[in-house]
């Protein structure tokens, strides 16, 4: 497992002074650009082969949210990669080596001129070292919307809301799809399954149905076609 060492920053941190959902989506995303970049098939590379690995499907397990202060360890493990199809788990491990939530995701490498997927080079496949994946409930990529759901006011995509790709970032539809979330609710686990690219100054509509101890969001565009579909399993603060 590849992995670095952090600390929960206060920047990071809830008005509770626990670490943030999205800010554990962004130390798990940060590994796997970390791991790239010393393995030499990272940005520049890419970018040199007009490539980019897109994020198909999240799904993010949380046992508890680490304290402002802890500190960490980040890991990831690349356990399949098959065409132009790339499988990721992802860790985050407390002082005392106690798992504290877990990841799986699905990567899609595209050609950015033509925008079509594209197969892992021959550097790629010798340089990730492939490995078991972890123990964990894996759920099923799809998410399935619930019949009832209201349609919230549009969003702009603005120019925070993109990455070095000039789309919206995973993290971004997460943060969007958080605001519909009931008061005082704690995601014990998050799924995402990303459909379509959002750019600058589209328009993005959110759908939100909440049943039970679930809350989905669709991030739509305004003809009705889905950006994102996000699912949140949730449990009151204790």
């Amino acid at each position: 497992m590849y992995s670095y060492d952090g600390r929960i920053r206060f920047s990071e941190a809830d008005r509770d002074g626990y670490l943030r959902l999205e800010g554990l989506l962004d130390y798990f995303q940060d590994c796997s650009t970390f791991q790239s970049e010393d393995l030499g098939v990272g940005t520049t590379y890419l970018s040199e082969l007009n490539l980019v690995w897109v994020l198909s499907s999240w799904q993010i397990v949380v046992d508890r949210y680490p304290r402002l202060g802890e500190r960490v360890k980040i890991g990831t493990i690349p356990y399949e990669i098959k065409g132009c199809l790339g499988q990721r788990n992802f860790a985050m491990y407390d002082e005392a080596g106690e798992r504290v939530a877990c990841a799986n995701s699905l990567w899609t490498l595209l050609n950015t001129t033509k925008m079509t997927p594209a197969k892992a080079t021959p550097l790629m496949l010798e340089k990730y070292p492939m490995e078991e994946k972890l123990d964990m409930d894996y759920a099923p990529r799809k998410i399935a919307m619930p019949a009832a759901m209201e349609v919230k006011e549009e969003i702009k995509v603005k120019k925070y809301h993109l990455d070095t790709n000039n789309h919206v970032n995973n993290g971004q539809y997460v943060r969007m799809a958080m605001d519909f979330l009931p008061e005082n609710a704690k995601v014990v686990q998050l799924r995402a399954e990303y459909k379509k690219q959002a750019l600058l100054d589209d328009r993005i509509v959110p759908v939100v149905g909440i049943k039970d101890d679930v809350c989905a969001v669709a991030l739509k565009d305004t003809d009705g076609a889905t950006f994102a579909n996000v699912e949140f399993t949730i449990r009151p603060q204790e």
